[in-house]
């Protein structure tokens, strides 16, 4: 079952509550919606209270990443939250393949001479592909979410 994230008055997080008692709360004006997703309301009165320790599980994939918030209760681990995370790292490798070929078809016609370059590139030290850089990014993003 999923829970509804909860943020108090100062946009610091509080323990989340089953979807019934968030409904309470936003029929009652006490809270007010604060994301559509992952659902998160705001508290409008209450400031600070206690968190337990929450972990968030990262599952990697090629083409989709699984996401899980987990807290420890007395009774054993329960999942807060859960979804998955479709990347677009073929639509980067597609969009980079197709600006390549238009760059070599402009350097092939009968034109100017234009001279290749090819030998005039340096990588940097920890460099991935871009495709795999969105992938972290994307990851990063909805961890801290």
């Amino acid at each position: 079952m999923q829970r509804v994230f909860v943020l108090d008055k100062n946009k610091e997080p509080l323990m989340s509550c089953n979807p019934a008692r968030a409904r309470q709360l936003l029929k009652s004006g006490k809270a007010a919606v604060f994301r559509c997703y992952p659902f998160t309301i705001i508290l409008k009165d209450r400031e600070g209270g206690d968190m337990q320790p929450i972990q968030v599980k990262v599952d990697p994939g090629s083409k989709t990443t699984g996401i899980a918030v987990v807290v420890e209760f007395k009774r054993g681990l329960c999942c807060v939250w859960a979804g998955e995370l479709t990347h677009r790292g073929q639509q980067i490798r597609d969009g980079l393949l197709s600006r390549r070929q238009l760059r070599r078809g402009r350097r092939t016609r009968k034109l100017r001479y234009r001279q290749a370059r090819f030998d005039n590139r340096k990588r940097p030290s920890g460099w991935l592909p871009p495709s795999l850089m969105s992938r972290v990014y994307n990851i990063e993003t909805w961890v801290k979410h």
